[in-house]
């Protein structure tokens, strides 16, 4: 009995379960097991109040300006199709007089067409990006409260003895992050630069700027035996890391 609870504490049903994920025959597993089983249960309850912390403390605005730029799409739309109708109408009538105005009135609809073609395709943009972050806020979520997960502690060498950093990484999910949480100050032209070595290739992982949210996670690639690696580099980047000046390193 041990091992079968233990065993689907282990899974990530239960996590599945707390955001909507899981099908019908999941959904009845699991709240059978929560009501059978005071050790689920107890784990579910400590999830729900982890998911109502994490939300507080990892909740993400929406993009800067998100809001405005919806809003001028929509005014955009309406002004297009207000612009449409006026054109429609005035169209039908100046056709009685002059036919060759109807090119002019056909050249505004394809305008307006290609307007709405564009507002069309920024909101489709805008979407997919949210739900991107909403998939990293939910992997986020996952790789913190998993027993699975496996931390790191990582320390700089004597290059940047103050850098400090803790790696998050759950085998099962194939979900890796890390929080770097000190960085040691350098000269105005130099930068912390983040790589990962994964399946034989190296991934820069972009410039580490100043941090202002000590709690943020940073995704890494996951691979079997990768290794991440901070380095120091001139301002604005490498396209290919400093050997030499590496000052620390992850391997998960």
């Amino acid at each position: 009995m041990k091992e079968k609870i233990h065993n689907f504490l282990e899974s990530d049903l239960l996590e599945k379960y707390l955001i909507g994920q899981t099908n019908l025959e999941e959904t009845h597993q699991v709240e059978r097991y929560i009501a059978m089983y005071p050790e689920i249960r107890e784990a579910y309850r400590e999830l729900e109040d982890n998911l109502e912390t994490f939300a507080r403390l990892y909740a993400r605005k929406a993009p800067e300006g998100l809001r405005s730029r919806i809003a001028l799409s929509i005014r955009n739309q309406q002004s297009g199709r207000r612009r449409f109708i006026r054109y429609a109408v005035a169209a039908s009538i100046a056709t009685l007089f002059f036919a060759a105005s109807s090119v002019f009135f056909w050249n505004q609809n394809q305008h307006l067409q290609q307007e709405n073609a564009m507002v069309t395709d920024q909101i489709r943009v805008l979407e997919a990006d949210m739900k991107e972050q909403l998939e990293d806020v939910r992997n986020q979520f996952i790789v913190l409260n998993n027993p699975g997960t496996r931390k790191y502690m990582v320390n700089g060498n004597k290059k940047a003895s103050d850098l400090k950093a803790i790696a998050y990484v759950n085998p099962i999910k194939k979900l890796s992050y890390i929080n770097v949480r000190n960085l040691p100050q350098l000269p105005e032209d130099q930068c912390y630069q983040m790589w990962a070595e994964v399946n034989g290739s190296m991934v820069n992982l972009g410039i580490l700027k100043d941090i202002k949210d000590k709690d943020k996670l940073m995704a890494l690639p996951y691979g079997e035996k990768a290794v991440g690696y901070i380095t120091i580099e001139p301002k604005g980047g490498n396209n290919a890391p400093s050997v030499q000046n590496i000052v620390a390193n992850i391997k998960y």
